[in-house]
């Protein structure tokens, strides 16, 4: 899935909280389950308008988002040491 078909921003839905396409429950609230001890399978029982693909996919583009992140630290930092 492409992150316009996991995650959605628009000012009339939430005052533009990002929220996953088709529902109105916001992407942040994946991730604060999680870190409260949920499962995947928890939040998809309690927020049941949001489709497992898409979880899982807004999982995986946060993974993508920290692994690009920590690579640009370190080529920064390399090129700072030069």
């Amino acid at each position: 899935m492409t992150p316009r078909e996991v995650v959605h921003s628009d000012p009339e839905i939430m005052g533009g909280t990002p929220v996953f396409v088709g529902t109105r429950v916001p992407v942040e609230t994946l991730f604060e389950h999680l870190e409260d001890g949920a499962t995947l399978e928890e939040f998809l029982e309690s927020f049941p308008t949001v489709e497992r693909d898409q979880a899982v996919a807004a999982l995986e583009i946060a993974c993508e988002a920290v692994t690009a992140f920590a690579y640009s630290d370190r080529r920064v930092t390399a090129d700072q040491a030069r």
